[in-house]
């Protein structure tokens, strides 16, 4: 406590008071309703109570150290505005500590604090309704908006993240991670040795990598939205020898990859089922690092991708199962209007591969030379091309939409609200509807023109 002592004596010559005596004198089960203004941390909270800001408490943390460590279980804080923790990475220095279990960390507004919300060994917490960003520093030297470790059965819902750098689940199972919004930040969501937990109704946009799981298995990613991975290493949803998944119902929209599979599943005798997703306007749709099996893709459509599919350590994607799948480049008939076409789809790869093979081509991918180029390759093949994908049964549309298939149609890639007036133009539009979007119209965007 001597050292709590010495940041209360730093910051009360900004005229801070220090917000630890309130609580110390704090019964336990009370609620904690301070009077509005300006205090002092940091603050230990090592019993439960339940501190209520009100929106009108700021607790300032003097840049030094976390502004609030809650070290109890049951405490509630809520409707706080925590700012200005220390920068240490070794520290975890954040807004909000937390190390025990049941407690509840709703509506508070976390900024200028390295690190959110870190959660190390606790179980059966709740996050919700928060506003988190980082410090205003590089990418790369922020702390995680969100961060589990060891942690189980957590709830961590309706938060909103912005200029943060990951959340992050490390070795933690069982935890739901549902309607959150991060944007511009690096890793959206990224599990390492985490598993059985779920992951539904979030919005990712503007981040390097939406949502990457390695080595977690049994993982269920449901009904989310993936924006604008873009750049060179840009992921929509990556797996590193996962197994056991259920990637349902999302919609990954322009990103530079849309799916990227290394090595997933990895145990022996599990299965990656892939279904109902909207996998669009990508630069590339499913990216394989290698030769590899085990997934099923049923229901899900393919639209806009520069490129469908690559294999990149092989030749092939289809040791795994591709079924009644949309492809928006299958050119088959469906004569007898049963909605699936007629004849297979196959996805072959032919001279566009050289993007793939020498890297210098990558600066031509797309362009009309390499798509001459790969229309002389079909006309008159010199070599018999390597076989990507077959789907036996692809499905067509009707009146635009895809017969009997249970997905997302509708609204754009981003509708959650910015209160406190801080919405700014960019965010309100957002991303347009898959199944709205005008190329000619991207186009006179990208160029600067109405």
């Amino acid at each position: 406590m001597l050292w709590i002592g010495a940041c209360w004596m730093q910051v009360a010559q900004a005229g801070f008071p220090p917000f630890q005596p309130l609580v110390d004198a704090a019964d336990e089960g009370t609620v904690l309703t301070p009077e509005p203004g300006t205090y002092a941390g940091p603050v230990v909270v090592d019993k439960p109570i339940t501190i209520d800001g009100r929106g009108q408490v700021i607790i300032d943390g003097g840049g030094k150290g976390t502004v609030v460590l809650l070290a109890t279980d049951g405490a509630t804080l809520k409707d706080l505005h925590l700012t200005n923790s220390g920068d240490s990475h070794n520290d975890i220095d954040a807004g909000v500590q937390v190390r025990g279990n049941f407690n509840v960390i709703k509506d508070n507004r976390i900024d200028d604090c390295l690190f959110g919300i870190d959660l190390q060994q606790s179980e059966h917490n709740i996050v919700r309704r928060n506003r988190i960003s980082s410090k205003p520093v590089a990418l790369g030297v922020r702390g995680d908006a969100i961060r589990l470790w060891y942690s189980f059965d957590n709830q961590i819902t309706d938060n909103i993240i912005r200029d943060a750098r990951d959340t992050v689940v490390w070795y933690s199972k069982d935890n739901l991670i549902a309607r959150n919004d991060a944007r511009r930040g690096r890793y959206s969501l990224h599990f390492m040795y985490s598993r059985t937990n779920r992951v539904e109704d979030n919005h990712y946009e503007d981040n390097t990598v939406g949502i990457f799981l390695m080595y977690s298995d049994g993982v269920v990613v449901r009904n989310n939205t993936i924006a604008n991975a873009a750049g060179p290493t840009g992921v929509g949803i990556g797996f590193k020898e996962t197994s056991d998944v259920t990637i349902e119902g999302n919609r990954v929209l322009y990103c530079a990859t849309g799916l990227y599979l290394d090595v997933s599943p990895y145990q022996p005798n599990t299965t990656n089922r892939f279904i109902d997703n909207l996998i669009g306007y990508n630069g590339i749709g499913v990216r394989w690092l290698n030769d590899w099996h085990g997934n099923v893709f049923t229901g899900n459509r393919f639209k806009g991708n520069l490129t469908q599919v690559v294999v990149e350590g092989g030749k092939t994607a289809d040791r795994n199962r591709w079924e009644g799948n949309y492809w928006d480049d299958y050119a088959g008939f469906d004569r007898n209007g049963d909605h699936i076409g007629d004849t297979p789809y196959a996805l072959y790869a032919y001279a566009d591969r050289l993007w793939m093979d020498v890297p210098a081509a990558q600066f031509f991918k797309g362009s009309p030379m390499l798509e001459v180029i790969d229309f002389l390759e079909r006309l008159a093949p010199f070599s018999p091309p390597d076989l990507l994908v077959r789907d036996d049964k692809p499905l067509r549309l009707i009146h635009g939409r895809i017969a009997g298939w249970a997905g997302i149609e509708a609204g754009s890639a981003g509708e959650e609200a910015e209160d406190e007036g801080e919405s700014d133009q960019a965010e309100a539009e957002s991303v347009p509807s898959a199944d709205e979007f005008d190329a000619y119209q991207a186009l006179r965007r990208s160029l600067g023109r109405k």
